[in-house]
């Protein structure tokens, strides 16, 4: 646990130094949500959005009001994270599940200290872990050890359920940090929902060992969700390549779907320094935010 505290501080301050340094002017926070709350009304001006105007105060017969709004000062964040089986991919250490837990150990650290509330869902294809949403450095460190001392108690994937979870039990808009490989099916609809009503930000792990497979001939491959053993000829025909045509199609469906639904989407190999590629991802993130206001 000391450990890995110690890791995940020094790559917090590594994102820190990065934005006070070379990306001062693209970020304002790591964070910087597009949620809006209710301000006020007043009098509709040509080019105003119509979707904007106060029925009921326009009602009154003194003239066509539009609702006005204002930033939420205190951000939410809630980080989904996928626990099943899927996730035990990769060498020791370094497993698709390690480096889930180190991002949203992280981001969590960077989170508190900006003074948002931080939450924590984490999901088989059940609800393993709910932690709910606080402030401070101490919350931080709360989801942080939960993740270090979580055990699921199922090794299955339900994607759709876990969106659905999520969907009933947060109400308030929030930024969502779903962290998942996304292999799974027919989850689509549901976190369509969940971009609709929140913020969501996709953060898909991927391991090489799930496209690179020598040939071994036949080999048996343990299948943790559904606990068997399958035997598989590695050796024949295309197996090889139909599972990495697979892969790619899944990453290409998701991509389009997150551009398609204005959703922020990076993927991360368990091999790559994942600091980087959070930091690309929130200036990305910080100037959508800005040029949609």
């Amino acid at each position: 646990m000391k450990d890995l505290l110690k890791k995940l501080r020094k790559y917090e301050i590594q994102i820190r130094k990065a934005i006070n340094s070379q990306m001062q002017g693209d970020f304002h926070s790591i964070f910087k949500g597009s949620g809006l709350e209710y301000d006020d009304v007043r009098s509709y001006q040509y080019g105003d959005d119509i979707r904007t105007i106060d029925w009921n105060v326009s009602a009154k017969g003194h003239g066509t009001f539009v609702k006005t709004f204002k930033e939420e000062k205190e951000q939410t964040i809630f980080f989904i994270l996928d626990v099943s089986a899927s996730q035990d991919i990769g060498s020791t250490g370094k497993q698709k599940l390690d480096i889930a837990k180190e991002i949203c150990g992280v981001l969590s650290l960077s989170a508190a200290k900006e003074g948002s509330q931080v939450g924590l869902i984490c999901f088989s294809d059940q609800k393993e872990k709910y932690v709910k949403p606080a402030k401070g450095p101490k919350q931080a460190y709360e989801i942080i050890h939960s993740l270090v001392h979580l055990k699921p108690q199922s090794a299955k994937t339900d994607l759709s359920k876990a969106t659905l979870f999520s969907l009933n039990t947060i109400r308030r808009r929030s930024v969502m940090v779903f962290i998942s490989d996304f292999i799974d099916e027919n989850y689509f609809h549901n976190l369509k929902g969940m971009a609709k009503k929140h913020d969501l930000v996709m953060i898909r792990i991927t391991d090489k060992r799930e496209t690179n497979l020598p040939k071994l001939g036949i080999v048996p491959v343990f299948e943790k969700e559904n606990n068997k053993t399958l035997w598989v000829n590695t050796s024949f025909g295309n197996f090889r390549s139909k599972i990495r045509s697979n892969y790619q199609q899944n990453q290409e469906e998701l991509a389009n779907f997150a551009k398609k639904h204005q959703i922020n989407f990076i993927s991360i190999d368990t091999e790559q320094d994942y600091v980087p590629q959070l930091l690309k991802l929130f200036k990305i993130r910080n100037k959508t935010l800005k040029s949609s206001k």
